[in-house]
């Protein structure tokens, strides 16, 4: 089990706790500091099951400077993640085979339930 995590986000912080609540201790990655490469990247997309604008913070000042948009190409978004982790939405939960965004905190709970 592995917590995609920034200390600094109160979102991130609850889902720790909740996780750490139901008895789990994650392995915390703090991604802005050990960023993901663009392999690692899509593996957790994958795991998602999701595009990877729906792994972006599109609200990010940096992802308008770059110039991205829901339409940019696939390759490009995670490029753009790997380069610039702060575009990672947070936190992501890495359990097994799934993974979920923690955001609402309780998103998670599926993967603990297995």
């Amino acid at each position: 089990m592995i917590l995609w995590h920034n200390q600094r986000c109160t979102k991130s912080r609850q889902t720790l706790a909740l996780i750490e609540g139901r008895g789990y201790q994650p392995r915390i990655r703090p991604y802005l500091n050990d960023p993901p490469s663009a392999e690692e990247i899509r593996d957790v997309i994958a795991r998602l099951g999701v595009k990877p604008i729906a792994m972006m913070r599109r609200r990010e000042k940096r992802f308008a400077e770059l110039g991205l948009s829901p339409d940019s190409p696939d390759e490009t978004l995670i490029a753009a993640m790997a380069e610039n982790p702060i575009l990672i939405e947070r936190p992501i939960l890495i359990y097994g085979d799934r993974a979920a965004i923690g955001r609402p905190p309780e998103a998670v709970l599926p993967l603990l339930s297995e």
